[in-house]
């Protein structure tokens, strides 16, 4: 499957390029796409502390995984390259569940997810 930016980029232009449209689909899919009840239930604490019997603290994880997928699909769309979107849905999920207990801040998770982002263009010549 082809991405929808030629990747891996083959000048910078190209590569700024792809991390534009990476940037964008994470803003995308972690802002506005979201959700309140994913961003609410992928926290296992933030369902704990609500004790809503409609929301399960058992119900994390499947919120977590379920924001993670689009992620990782939003990578893979972009660049064409199905081991990077997977590599996507890992760390997306390592770096959105430390910040969910307490051990990064709102900046730290953002910057995280955009150096992945970099990363990727970077690493891109080498999948």
């Amino acid at each position: 499957m082809d991405g929808l930016l030629p990747f891996p980029a083959h000048d910078w232009q190209a590569a700024a390029q792809v991390f534009f449209l990476l940037a964008a689909a994470h803003a995308l899919f972690d802002f506005p796409l979201q959700g309140e009840f994913l961003a609410a239930c992928k926290n296992r604490h933030l369902l704990a502390q609500r004790a809503d019997p409609a929301r399960p603290v058992s119900l994390w994880p499947w919120c977590l995984a379920a924001h993670c997928f689009m992620h990782g699909a939003a990578v893979w769309a972009v660049t064409g390259c199905f081991t990077l979107g997977c590599i996507e849905f890992l760390l997306h999920g390592v770096i959105d569940f430390i910040k969910c207990e307490g051990k990064t801040t709102f900046t730290q998770d953002q910057a995280l997810h955009y150096t992945c982002k970099l990363a990727y263009v970077a690493i891109a010549p080498f999948v």
